[in-house]
């Protein structure tokens, strides 16, 4: 099996246990590495070409505008042809009940025909929101498997549950 992982993780100010944390990696960068030990997946992060606030309120906000507008933010580099691998991980935290906007950029440039995909969120409470629908959406002739969601705060303690979910989705 060759993976990859295409995910999108903030740092800075993040919500984490009741208050505003700041991260110096974010929350799906380390279960995007977690996953890269596990199977020696190769890690793709999106980056949007322009920077979220790094204050977490006004990141929310940007993020609200984005999802409502259907915004397909630019972003610096589209993976390209993943022809060579079978299974694709697919991460992000969860913003208004689903993934970043730019993963959509990403995302829907992506022929998924034949992959295996396995969607993934950090969270602090919305648990996958509408990423499993939206997956199944996007991902036109791949197999979604079911989806992985980690609390934010519980990451460092979260390798066990990644591969466990590993374990159960790639048999």
């Amino acid at each position: 099996m060759k993976s990859i992982v295409l995910y999108f993780s903030k740092k800075g100010q993040n919500y984490s246990g009741g208050s505003i944390v700041d991260l110096a990696k974010g929350n799906t960068a380390v279960v995007s590495e977690y996953i890269r030990d596990i199977v020696g997946a190769k890690l793709f992060e999106v980056k949007s070409v322009h920077e979220y606030p790094n204050d977490y309120y006004e990141c929310t906000d940007v993020a609200k505008d984005e999802l409502r507008n259907n915004v397909r933010p630019s972003v610096k580099e589209i993976p390209g042809d993943l022809s060579e691998y079978d299974t694709v991980f697919v991460g992000g935290p969860i913003w208004w009940g689903t993934y970043p906007m730019p993963m959509f950029t990403v995302l829907e440039q992506i022929d998924w025909s034949g992959k295996t995909v396995l969607p993934f969120s950090t969270h602090e409470g919305s648990g996958l929101g509408n990423v499993e629908r939206d997956m199944k959406k996007l991902c036109t002739g791949a197999n979604v498997k079911p989806g992985l969601a980690i609390y934010g705060s519980n990451v460092a303690s979260s390798k066990s549950d990644v591969e466990k979910w590993i374990r159960n989705n790639l048999k």
